[in-house]
């Protein structure tokens, strides 16, 4: 799990065909204190499981599904990162619970705006929008965001400076693919709630109905 708090901005130093299939290697710092073979790290919200590593980066495998999903495949070698390692017990949850399980890949439709605040319209399918909603959370390329308005096939967010200055979304141009994760809580409400809409065949739970029908009238 992490929280769309982006730790350090890395690069993209390589990529090849390994012995288990593609495999990216990166070049970081900060993300690598404390990091070990097996652990998980975002790479532009991508969870990715660390294969190898050394002082100055790592490398992680990247599965067919992964290229399918995510923005990974189009990287070219030098392009910056959003990296972010998994949290710990002891983690500030200072943005929103990320899975690094990327829903889409969603465009980036309109930029504008100045250093003190950057717009982004992004555009989406609509498995994706249905979970987008005003001032709601939502994971571009790894980050945590506020949505603040949305369309039937878009929305926009705005990157205050400091933002800017620690992720990678101000150096994307229209057009360009971004990795979008919606909010876990989005879809676990939709199927608890799925469960009350009429002809479900879903348990609904404790009901007037069931209490009566077991003597709790």
């Amino acid at each position: 799990m992490f929280t769309g708090i982006v730790e350090e901005i890395g690069t993209l130093a390589h990529s090849g065909r390994g012995a288990a299939g593609l495999e990216m290697t990166f070049r970081a710092g900060l993300v690598l204190e404390g990091t070990q073979l097996g652990d998980s790290i975002a790479v532009n919200g991508t969870c990715l499981t660390v294969t190898a590593m050394t002082a100055a980066g790592f490398t992680a495998g990247i599965s067919p599904e992964t290229l399918e999903r995510t923005n990974l495949g189009a990287l070219a070698a030098g392009q910056r990162v959003n990296l972010e390692r998994a949290v710990t017990p002891s983690t500030r949850l200072g943005g929103h619970i990320v899975q690094g399980h990327v829903d889409g890949v969603g465009r980036l439709r309109e930029k504008k705006g100045s250093r003190e605040a950057l717009w982004l319209t992004v555009s989406a399918a609509e498995h994706i929008m249905r979970y987008v909603v005003p001032k709601g959370f939502i994971c571009l390329d790894g980050t945590s965001l506020t949505v603040v308005d949305v369309w039937p096939d878009a929305f926009n967010v705005m990157l205050v400076p400091h933002t800017q200055d620690h992720i990678v979304l101000p150096d994307r141009q229209v057009g360009d693919a971004i990795n979008i994760e919606v909010d876990i809580v989005g879809k676990y409400v939709e199927k608890f709630m799925a469960g009350y809409a009429p002809g479900s065949k879903a348990s609904p739970g404790i009901s007037l109905e069931t209490l009566s029908e077991n003597g709790f009238s």
